[in-house]
């Protein structure tokens, strides 16, 4: 097996932390002493020992002289828990190799520095593009101080979220609303604007529970006609409600507010409509990485607009609904011609009962 082959392995133990680790990056590890795998391991949960230290214990004495793989640059400071760096040199390996160096600003390359001057040879960069798709959401976090945003819907094969009437309920199966339904249990927050919420009526949990529990957050510029009952509201103590509008219209929301839901005014950008990029600096502030927006249409489409979509779920059944008066599902201004279309990269395409599943990367945020 080669260097590359290690990583591989190391790549699919990180991403076994989904949903678990966050806010910190997915991280696998495996120790190699004679061609032969001795240990491995993945950081497993936030507050928890880190993936290093996790293989480095199963593989014991045979560490001495082996050779480590890392998904990323081992921690060389004390957080919630102790350095890496120095367990690593203490356990005797003799070299590291790692897919990338994490510019955390207390790592960013010291991490590596401080194998070296312990005698340790260091290697950067096999896998490197692949662990960069694993750590994306991690990434844009500390690069823009905003949340990967993961824009999910259900679709009719001709397009349409809805018929012309309305109805939604329910367009694909139930081995695709699982499958949803485990996304929702992989997030921090859950994000619709006021017409999905007076449509719908959406609980917008995860159903059996994930390793996460989502808030429910809705968006609404004026904040009028919200409901004074719904299934957000009913269970507000369970699952935390976030409630984002302008300034101005905050007032409105008093009885949101006495239930137990935060709401949080934002200046009102063009038009009076909430800033895309605003909502997500706030839900950054309370550390959340990853967010799924659910709609409606209007919805999604602010977010392209904004060009705030990360990474695309698209969830396609066998049916046509025909109607110029039935919705699509991202709306918004759109582009203007299709030289400038998003592109998805690293795209697939999966069976998921009688439905389909497109998932993609959107280029300029993968």
């Amino acid at each position: 097996m080669t260097d590359h082959d290690y990583m591989t392995r190391a790549l699919e133990l990180a991403e076994r932390g989904r949903g678990s680790v966050e806010p910190n990056p997915l991280v696998g590890a495996v120790v190699v002493r004679d061609g032969v795998i001795v240990g491995e391991g993945w950081h497993e949960r936030f507050g928890q020992a880190h993936a290093e230290v996790n293989a480095l214990r199963l593989a014991g004495e045979a560490a001495r002289g082996s050779t480590l793989y890392v998904t990323l640059e081992p921690c060389c400071h004390f957080g919630k828990t102790p350095p890496c760096t120095e367990a690593v040199i203490a356990s005797g390996i003799r070299r590291v190799v790692l897919a990338m160096l994490d510019p955390f600003p207390l790592v960013a390359g010291q991490g590596a520095a401080r194998l070296r001057e312990a005698g340790i040879g260091v290697e950067v960069g096999v896998g490197e593009a692949a662990a960069r798709r694993l750590n994306a959401p991690y990434l844009k976090r500390l690069r823009t101080d905003r949340p990967w945003v993961h824009a999910k819907w259900a679709m009719s094969i001709d397009g349409k979220i809805a018929t012309r009437t309305g109805e939604s309920k329910w367009i694909t199966g139930e081995a695709a609303r699982a499958r949803a339904h485990e996304l929702r249990g992989r997030v921090d927050a859950i994000l619709i604007g006021k017409g999905t919420l007076l449509a719908d009526n959406p609980l917008l949990t995860a159903r059996p529970p994930g390793p996460r529990t989502a808030a429910r957050v809705v968006l609404t510029a004026t904040a009028e006609d919200m409901p004074e009952t719904c299934r957000l509201l009913e269970t507000v103590q369970e699952v935390p409600v976030l409630v984002f509008t302008t300034e101005a219209a905050r007032a409105r929301l008093r009885s949101w507010r006495e239930r137990g839901a935060e709401v949080i005014g934002l200046p009102a950008g063009t038009g009076g409509a909430l800033d895309v990029r605003s909502v997500l600096t706030e839900l950054a502030k309370r550390n959340m990485t990853n967010v799924l927006v659910e709609g409606g249409a209007g919805t999604l489409g602010r977010f392209l607009d904004a060009g705030e979509i990360d990474e695309a779920h698209a969830f396609i059944a066998p049916k046509l609904f025909g109607g110029s008066a039935a919705p699509s599902p991202v709306g918004g201004l759109g582009v203007p011609d299709l030289i400038r279309a998003l592109m998805l990269t690293n795209w697939g395409v999966e069976q998921v009962g009688d439905d389909v599943l497109i998932h993609g990367f959107v280029q300029s945020g993968a």
